[in-house]
């Protein structure tokens, strides 16, 4: 089983026994919108790939079910600014992570670390930068990673390789879920190192109620 699929079986668990809610409600997706689309991506991981040419082809679970929940939690933004700040960081996450596949050995057996991580966690950090909200920091995750593959893809045939690409598939799915999933999870982590650092530089007053003085933390 890949490291995608034990993810996503993993953050399903953890949703079923109440974890992540605070990430959930901040995404504005259900407990069972949630689980929902990981059932979804990880049964459409297992159909085959539909092919749309001779050398192009998408996995249901690792590029459509994906790609659809990007714009479910695009159209449920709050403001146009959000949903305009995570179109540029997809593009600016397609990009970096274009470059840093054209960089990076084409043989994985000449890297350290697994690629699939090195790109994940790419994609997902930089998504993060450039994606503020958990919801921009997702979409810019995932559709950076796609827009990363089809740039490749079309670099490679422009230069007449006659080279063919399954979006989503294969270890393309790893890597889309995984920089996805860093993305939010570094948003969250970030998100919650501030909002306490601002709650200790708050200096608590003192309010009388019901006959008594309690303690009141200003906001």
């Amino acid at each position: 089983m890949s490291l995608g699929f034990i993810l996503l079986i993993a953050s399903g668990v953890l949703i079923l026994f109440g974890a992540g809610q605070r990430v959930l409600d901040r995404m504005r997706l259900t407990d069972r919108e949630a689980i929902l689309f990981i059932a979804l991506i990880i049964a459409g991981g297992f159909l085959p790939d539909i092919w749309l040419s001779r050398s192009f082809a998408f996995n249901v679970g690792g590029a459509l079910v994906p790609l659809g929940l990007c714009m479910y939690l695009w159209f449920k933004a709050d403001t146009f600014l959000e949903k305009a700040r995570s179109i540029a960081a997809a593009l600016l996450t397609g990009v970096a992570v274009y470059v840093l596949g054209r960089v990076l050995p084409a043989d994985p057996a000449e890297m350290v670390v697994d690629p699939t991580l090195v790109y994940g966690a790419a994609g997902g950090l930089i998504a993060y930068v450039f994606g503020r909200s958990r919801r921009g920091a997702f979409i810019a995750g995932t559709l950076g990673v796609m827009l990363a593959n089809l740039a490749a893809w079309g670099y490679a045939n422009a230069q007449g390789a006659d080279q063919a690409l399954v979006l989503g598939g294969a270890g393309g799915f790893d890597v889309i879920v995984l920089s996805g999933l860093i993305a939010v999870l570094l948003s969250e982590l970030v998100g919650e190192l501030v909002e306490r650092a601002k709650r200790g530089r708050q200096k608590p007053t003192r309010e009388f109620v019901n006959g008594d003085f309690v303690r009141r933390e200003q906001r």
